[in-house]
């Protein structure tokens, strides 16, 4: 999934300094921003009041629309560096394609996730015919500095483990590992990622790992997460230090729970490039503009890829993971 916005600030994010070492709540509410196609996004990573949640450096939240008559998701060829792009289902299918020539429709809940290393390219779109009902989040996940410029790839799990251990619970291990059950994706930090579905009047203790850092995006229907109750679109963050995190449904609902050990190093993101610093980001979108072979093509896409957008004047504004 790309960034659309036409005018991206680069903005230094990671490092230790700005991570709670206790539990805390901070509800982190979104913006909109489009998309493609019909699609338009509820936007919350980054956000003013928290820039990633352990790799975790993006998270888009979109839908439930209804696009019987309309293209639904629409995004042209663009380019990543330094990241993976994680995406994740509740209604419909988005038709993936990439420089690598992978082509794959990912439905609800199955995981598309590709990994961008040293460059890849790639576009998303609803097949022609579609269902009614699209939803869903894409996220994007920060590569350690050794991990950086690993090879491109693209994978896709139609069976992921799930939790049933708790009565009116279904939890889908997305990312990482919880409870004993692990995904079979591939990660290069300690992170954590979980569909949570809970049927009206559950109430669930999920245990966590204190050492990471966590939020909760719900997805749909109404919630309370550790007593704070959660509408649709809103992210809550939670700082650290929590053996476990319960969950309440006043009806039912579906959140994600995402996870991962505080991200300890500086980044610069801006557009659809993750760098170290400002010159890493300059060469990745002349590259993209020159149609360099770093990002290669991809075939099969009726339409030109997106240009990327002019870089700011100046030099990079340092930005913490709060700020």
């Amino acid at each position: 999934m790309s960034n659309l916005d036409t005018a991206p600030h680069p903005m230094l994010r990671g490092g230790l300094e700005d991570v709670p070492g206790q539990p805390v709540h901070q509800v982190l509410t979104s913006r909109l921003a489009p998309l493609g196609g019909s699609t338009v996004v509820r936007r919350l990573l980054p956000n003013l009041g928290r820039r990633m949640v352990g790799a975790w450096c993006f998270v888009d939240h979109y839908g439930p629309d209804d696009i019987v008559d309309q293209p639904g998701m629409w995004v042209p060829p663009h380019p990543h560096t330094n990241l993976q792009t994680v995406s994740w289902l509740h209604d419909g299918e988005v038709l993936h394609r990439d420089s690598l020539g992978s082509l794959q429709t990912v439905r609800a809940r199955e995981l598309g996730l590709m990994t961008a290393g040293h460059g890849i390219a790639h576009a998303e779109q609803s097949p022609a015919r579609h269902a009614r009902l699209l939803h869903g989040a894409q996220l994007w996940v920060a590569l350690p500095g050794a991990h950086r410029d690993v090879a491109p790839a693209f994978e896709h799990h139609s069976e992921l483990p799930t939790l049933h251990s708790r009565r009116g619970l279904r939890a889908t291990v997305i990312l990482g590992e919880i409870d004993g059950s692990a995904s079979p994706g591939t990660t290069f930090s300690p992170l954590l990622g979980v569909d949570v579905a809970l049927d009206q009047g559950a109430d669930v203790a999920l245990p966590l790992e204190p050492d990471f850092e966590h939020a909760v995006l719900t997805m749909s229907g109404s919630v309370r997460v550790d007593g704070h109750a959660l509408e649709p679109g809103t992210m809550l963050y939670l700082g650290s230090g929590r053996r476990e995190l319960r969950i309440e449904a006043d009806t039912d609902s579906g959140l994600l729970l995402l996870g991962g050990q505080p991200f300890d190093e500086k980044i610069v993101m801006w557009w659809n490039f993750i760098g170290r610093s400002q010159r890493d980001i300059e060469e990745a979108r002349a590259a993209w503009m020159a149609g360099d072979e770093r990002f290669g093509a991809v075939h099969g896409f009726d339409g030109a890829p997106l240009a990327a957008p002019d870089l700011p004047p100046g030099r990079l504004r340092p930005r913490g993971r709060t700020r």
